[in-house]
């Protein structure tokens, strides 16, 4: 039976992406590197340069010309890593492509499910057909992803070995900071094996922590938040309308609060939960619960029995006490990971766990709700540890807000009603059609990976800059991964790895949104963004994220 395809996905596949005007030189030429002065890592620099010595301190580069000389054919591999984000499979459209243009006898394998296709040697070889199916198109669906770390030599011995019986020259890395972590660590050791295999790194994460003067964006982000603030405008229009419900909306953003607040920016709620302002203030959990629970009082009185609490999935890492604890619960579960994974129930976890913490990060854990412990509990994650996105954060809130209305009620303080509904956004956003700026940057990035291999570098991430600007004005080149790099505390060891980009209590979009929202919140001040819109006019269609905005504007 023929593969029947949607009419959207009909007229995307016919959309063509826009490229800076510097890639768009004639076939059959490379791009010249400009090179900028030499760089260091954003913090530990002795460290970082004492584990790269290879690659560390490496010079910007951008693009603006063609080179002075043909080049011959590059035939690169390419993987997707980690979590799914919109627009990946425009940067290997982008990249196949770029590497065409330099030579039409390029070749691009793709190696399947992510890092372990590159051990296991399983691949597929890319052709127009092939790549044509899934231009303009969301998801991993290409050639899958995966979460398999590239960490040990062993690793990077069986990478090079198949690589070079495939007579693969260049790897592509397509994934966020743990990812571009592990493609930095495989640069560095492919030169100093003296491999001949390049390695480049693209900037994926809807999280938008991956960012920087050099990478205005993690691609992903900017179609993620589209969809979760057309998910919330609904739920305001809906709240507005019944007049009898709190939302509390968790939405993705494990380490940084980036997707919350861009959300928020887009749509006005009436409560947005800003997990490094939480940190920063140093609040506790029962602060934060007051501060709810102050603003859903303050609309009851004026007969507003309704509202929107926006809810960063990280939040609790960033309470400080809570952050302390989660902490030496990670260590405490890397050391004793054999027996804690040999015990059977919940309750014997939580005797185990309470039994072996500090006394008062003992006391902090036992405060918790049990279903909270036990979700402090379960599977870790591949660093091993705590997987803070399965704590319903949401709905502990909820409840403890609730508990909080009943006591002011009781005292007369209170004499609103109070009904809640918890709402987790997450998967809906991570897979869906790129917008039109993801689907051009991500095509951007590709096609700048493309010109990163041409040149013959390696340990860069792909780099396009000048985004709020229409695509043709945009800055191609590539940023040294090491400049990107910092020590962390991993599996109870200290390890080199890409920092995460916060949001800045300083910077122009926070301050935006600190100075709005006492408004926001007694207010019914909600705006309704409406999905994503491919087609039309460049100035609806070809929009940036708010935050860029706010952050380049003069």
């Amino acid at each position: 039976m023929a593969k029947t395809i949607s009419p959207l996905q009909s007229a995307r596949a016919a959309y063509k992406p826009k490229l800076p005007k510097a890639l768009t030189t004639p076939h059959g030429s490379a791009m010249k590197a400009v090179k900028g002065d030499p760089t260091q890592s954003v913090a530990d620099q002795d460290a970082i340069k004492a584990i790269f010595p290879n690659t560390y301190g490496l010079p910007v580069v951008t693009f603006d010309a063609p080179a002075d000389a043909p080049m011959g054919a590059i035939k690169a591999g390419v993987i997707l890593s980690g979590g799914q984000a919109p627009g990946g499979h425009n940067v290997i459209a982008g990249l196949y492509d770029g590497l065409k243009k330099i030579n039409a006898q390029s070749e691009l394998y793709g190696f399947l499910g992510g890092p372990s296709g590159l051990i296991d040697n399983k691949y597929v070889k890319f052709d127009d057909a092939f790549i044509n199916e899934y231009r303009n198109t969301g998801g991993f669906d290409i050639i899958g992803s995966g979460r398999t770390k590239l960490e040990k030599e062993s690793d990077f011995d069986k990478v090079i070995e198949n690589c070079k019986a495939l007579g693969i020259t260049a790897l592509v890395v397509i994934g966020g900071d743990d990812s571009n972590t592990n493609a930095c660590m495989l640069a560095e050791y492919c030169v100093k094996k003296e491999s001949g295999i390049m390695v480049v790194g693209c900037p994926k994460t809807i999280d938008g922590d991956m960012k920087n003067e050099w990478v205005e964006a993690s691609f992903g982000f900017d179609t993620a938040s589209k969809v979760y603030s057309e998910l919330i405008g609904n739920i305001q229009r809906d709240a507005n309308s019944a007049k009898k419900y709190w939302h509390f909306i968790k939405l993705m953003g494990r380490s940084a609060s980036h997707i919350a607040l861009e959300c928020a920016l887009s749509t006005r709620p009436n409560i947005a939960l800003i997990s490094e302002e939480v940190a920063e203030k140093k609040m506790t959990l029962r602060e934060i619960v007051v501060d709810i629970a102050a603003v859903v009082k303050k609309r009851a009185d004026a007969g507003k029995d309704f509202g929107i609490v926006l809810v960063p999935e990280g939040l609790i890492e960033f309470i400080p006490n809570l952050k302390i604890f989660i902490g030496e619960l990670n260590d405490l579960l890397a050391a004793n990971a054999e027996s804690f994974d040999a015990l059977v129930g919940d309750d014997a976890k939580v005797k185990f766990v309470t039994e072996k913490l500090s006394k008062d990060m003992a006391e902090a854990f036992k405060s918790l709700p049990a279903a909270i412990q036990k979700q402090l509990l379960a599977d870790r994650d591949p660093h091993g540890n705590v997987q803070v996105s399965r704590i319903e954060t949401e709905k502990l809130l909820m409840e403890m807000v609730e508990a909080l209305l009943r006591e002011w009620k009781a005292k007369g303080e209170y004499k609103g009603k109070f009904s809640s509904i918890g709402h987790f956004f997450g998967y809906e956003g991570r897979c869906a059609a790129p917008s039109n700026f993801d689907a051009d940057y991500c095509y951007s990035l590709g096609y700048t990976a493309s010109s990163l291999l041409g040149a013959g570098l390696t340990g860069y991430l792909s780099s396009v800059r000048n985004m709020t600007k229409p695509a043709d004005q945009w800055i191609a080149g590539g940023i040294p991964l090491t400049m990107m790099m910092n020590l962390e505390r991993r599996h109870g060891k200290d390890k080199p790895v890409i920092r995460k980009a916060l949001v800045e209590l300083d910077g122009k979009p926070f301050a935006y949104f600190a100075a709005n929202r006492d408004s926001w919140a007694v207010n019914d001040d909600y705006q309704y963004p409406g999905p994503i819109q491919y087609f039309g006019p460049g100035e609806v269609c070809d929009l940036t994220t708010v935050t860029m905005k706010i952050e380049q504007s003069k």
